[in-house]
């Protein structure tokens, strides 16, 4: 089956978790603190694959190394100019938000990774990468990416009230959090309105975005709307608590998902981390900021968050906090058991 042979340049594929994001201008601090939020809870190792303006490198080197050992044991980094395979780099950069449209890359780019998780700069995960690794189990024979809606009430949606370009499903997709079996979409030949035969993934990109540039709005994340509206059996959609952004509560609670088992992986977009209009958002990213890394977990994380929590009861977002708290307690509980069974064990043999 296409997709099961793992690339054979990378046997470390199995042990390790691959990250990627995309760094350009003012977003170096919110790209550190997502990626202290995945090596806080993570398990397994991390291999971090940073793509960022030159003048930032040095900058993620300098920050990175100062992390305590303890922690930097847990992941290894490789910083990558942003580079565009095919079309115009100017184009390409002016897309959106400046360099966003270097996650459709990846797969040509990073040749030798088989799987990849992709999350923009201002997400945040309260509990294990494990957790979302395991989802590539999860896919069928012809899945190759996984993303959550756009939005849960299409009726109230983006793409189904203005786009002017297809879309996937009821209400589009998400791409803030995109799960990836690279080594598919390097396989796959993609349906698409331009040539019956299909094309690769690096073949449709410039020409989607010539036919489409001018309908479309949101950047790349309209593209990756119009390949799966294309190609839908090639995508895995995950549940909202996977990607919650400020619109599932700020019209009122619609991510049941959250409501049941808590917030899995927080999407600040609309730049609520740095302003006062979603307070519940703005107080977990400055807690996990704030985290002295070798701290107890529920001393100088979860008891200052509940704290700031209760003074955004008055907002939408903050009349739920229970979604906000539910998984982040459930995750910490486990590694503060973890360490303690460690520390306990390592007692016992002396």
């Amino acid at each position: 089956k296409p997709g099961e042979q793992k690339h054979p340049k990378e046997p470390s594929s199995l042990q390790c978790m691959h990250l990627a994001v995309v760094a350009c201008g003012d977003r170096l601090e919110e790209t550190l603190i997502m990626l202290k939020s995945a090596v806080l809870f993570s398990n397994r190792r991390l291999c971090f694959h940073i793509f960022a303006e030159d003048s930032l490198k040095p900058e993620f080197e300098r920050k990175l190394k100062e992390w305590p050992s303890s922690y930097t044991k847990k992941f290894e980094s490789n910083i990558y100019p942003i580079t565009f395979s095919v079309g115009n780099a100017q184009e390409w950069k002016k897309l959106f938000k400046p360099c966003a449209a270097q996650r459709l890359f990846l797969p040509v780019i990073l040749k030798d990774v088989d799987s990849l998780l992709y999350v923009d700069t201002d997400v945040l995960f309260l509990r294990p990468i494990d957790d979302i690794w395991h989802v590539l189990r999860e896919f069928n024979s012809s899945q190759l990416a996984a993303m959550a809606p756009e939005h849960e009430i299409p009726k109230i949606g983006w793409y189904s009230r203005f786009a002017r370009h297809p879309y996937y499903g009821p209400a589009g997709l998400n791409s803030g959090v995109m799960l990836m079996n690279l080594t598919r979409i390097r396989s796959t030949r993609f349906k698409n309105s331009l040539i019956p035969g299909g094309l690769t993934w690096e073949e449709m990109l410039y020409p989607l975005y010539q036919k489409y540039k001018n309908y479309i709005t949101w950047g790349d994340q309209d593209l990756l709307n119009i390949i799966f509206y294309f190609s839908p059996e090639c995508l895995y959609v995950f549940p909202c608590q996977w990607n919650y952004r400020p619109d599932h509560c700020m019209y009122g609670s619609n991510c049941k998902g959250a409501e049941e088992e808590g917030v899995s992986i927080l999407h600040g977009n609309r730049g609520v981390y740095h302003d006062d209009k979603q307070p519940t958002f703005k107080a977990l990213y400055e807690v996990i900021r704030d985290f002295p890394f070798e701290d107890n977990l529920f001393q100088s994380l979860y008891y200052p968050l509940q704290s700031k929590f209760l003074d955004t009861v008055h907002t939408l977002c903050g009349r739920i906090p229970q979604v906000f708290l539910k998984q982040i307690e459930k995750t910490m509980k486990k590694v503060y058991e973890n360490r303690v069974i460690v520390y306990l064990g390592a007692n016992h043999r002396y």
